[in-house]
């Protein structure tokens, strides 16, 4: 459930709405394709975590395969994902609450949501995952009912938009591509934040009470998650509403709702985006506290960042992630109407790095299997180091249309500074001579 629950967050419930206005029907193919390229992602990750599942994956595969600096960049980056999202996500809940209570500040509600969110991380694993199976449940329930709803006003045309709903909506309005190519292409940056978290897997598998059979169950059924979630659910959402009703900054599942007038679906749509950003947010939190623990125990953070509290959670680290997630909320007050722009184009960022990791990683492992140099995976990878390397380019790709676009560009500046700080903290470790610590996924 935290591996479907990854795979829906507010990159479909809230920023798909830009997107729509961007490349029209078109960025139904713009998820697929990323969607290909994420399974690839997946494929080489689970190949990794099958030969040697550990708590804080990607630094640790980082740190094997590609050397002690990597490994470093890779924990602190992917850490700095997970607070930036969580920023992000705390943004849309708080947008999300507009819809009921206009008069509540955007800052106010994010806030609350932060709060309780760091309760519920910090009390033990098992309640963190309690909260996000439901939280997830929820999303998968509600998505599978929206098509079920909307495939109904496309076949028998009831609620006030039955009589204008059409599967033609998704190429009579000046074509499938309205806007060119280059648009569609322009908003992979935005449709590659909506994938992350997907590979959150990778980071439970220290604490997955049996990861030989429960990753490779997740990561397989990745696929049918992307073809119902986001092609299937956006397909319906475009052929009942023509995609020019759709903008920037509202959720395209709750204005659809709306404009079929069914009573009351619309707020329960709402409830459900709610929901959607507080589990991202959720897992963000758990995320945070992993990797600063996995870097704390290869003494690339204080120490006492690997402690465990009496219920077994990282709390210290938990605790900072949480503050600096409460910039979020100060972005809240200062420039609500931008912050959940600028919060996703830098978590996009950090997480292309991730997946370069990952894939990077992958096709090093391969290459030491094949010389004999380390036994081989139990769950393989199709297709070898030759998909991963077509993963590679397209988020090569990305990273270029990301540096293209001047609004996004910003978050390249951002990581320019980020790679300064990274350096002078791995010359400062360097100086420092600390031996390598090592702890259990346990806390021993």
């Amino acid at each position: 459930m935290i591996a479907i629950g990854g795979a829906i967050g507010v990159g479909l419930f809230m920023g798909a709405g830009a997107n729509i206005a961007k490349a029209g029907p078109s960025i139904i193919l713009m998820y697929a394709l990323a969607g290909v390229v994420i399974f690839f992602i997946m494929r080489a990750l689970g190949e990794l975590l099958l030969y040697r599942p550990v708590s804080g994956s990607f630094a640790e595969y980082a740190r094997e395969f590609l050397g002690p600096f990597f490994g470093f960049a890779t924990g602190w980056t992917y850490w700095l994902m997970w607070v930036v999202t969580g920023m992000a996500e705390l943004t849309a809940a708080a947008i999300y609450i507009h819809f009921w209570f206009p008069q509540i500040p955007q800052w106010v509600s994010a806030l609350v949501f932060l709060v309780v969110l760091f309760g519920v991380n910090l009390i033990s694993v098992k309640i963190f995952g309690e909260v996000e199976f439901w939280f997830s449940m929820i999303k998968v329930t509600a998505i599978i009912g929206m098509i079920v709803i909307g495939l109904g006003v496309l076949t028998l045309g009831f609620s006030d938009a039955g009589e204008t709903a059409s599967a033609s909506n998704l190429w009579a309005h000046d074509g499938i591509f309205p806007n060119g190519i280059g648009s569609s292409l322009m908003t992979l940056q935005g449709v590659m934040f909506a994938y992350l978290a997907v590979e959150l897997v990778g980071v439970t598998a220290g604490e997955s009470e049996n990861p030989e059979k429960t990753l490779p169950k997740a990561i397989n059924t990745l696929p049918w998650r992307i073809i119902v979630f986001y092609v299937g659910a956006l397909s319906v959402i475009l052929a009942v509403v023509k995609w020019t009703e759709f903008s920037a900054g509202n959720s395209p599942f709750v204005h659809a709702f709306e404009t079929m007038g069914i009573p009351l679906a619309a707020g329960i749509v709402n409830f459900v985006v709610l929901t959607a950003a507080l589990s991202s947010c959720n897992s963000g939190m758990y995320s945070t506290g992993r990797m600063l623990r996995d870097l704390a125990a290869n003494s690339e953070a204080p120490k006492a960042f690997g402690r465990l509290n009496s219920r077994k959670t990282p709390a210290l680290a938990i605790t900072v992630s949480a503050v600096l997630m409460g910039i979020g909320v100060v972005l809240n007050y200062v420039v609500p109407e931008k912050a959940f722009g600028y919060v996703t184009s830098v978590a996009t960022a950090a997480g292309i790095w991730t997946w370069m990791m990952i894939l990077i990683s992958h096709i090093r492992y391969r290459r030491a299997v094949d010389a004999g140099r380390l036994p081989a995976s139990s769950f393989p990878a199709p297709g070898g180091a030759l998909l991963s390397w077509v993963a590679v380019a397209f988020l090569a790709l990305v990273t270029c249309l990301i540096a293209y676009d001047k609004d996004a560009r910003v978050c390249l500046y951002v990581a320019a500074v980020w790679a300064v700080g990274l350096a002078v903290g791995w010359q400062v470790l360097k100086r420092r001579d600390v031996p390598v610590l090592h702890i259990s996924p346990s806390g021993d």
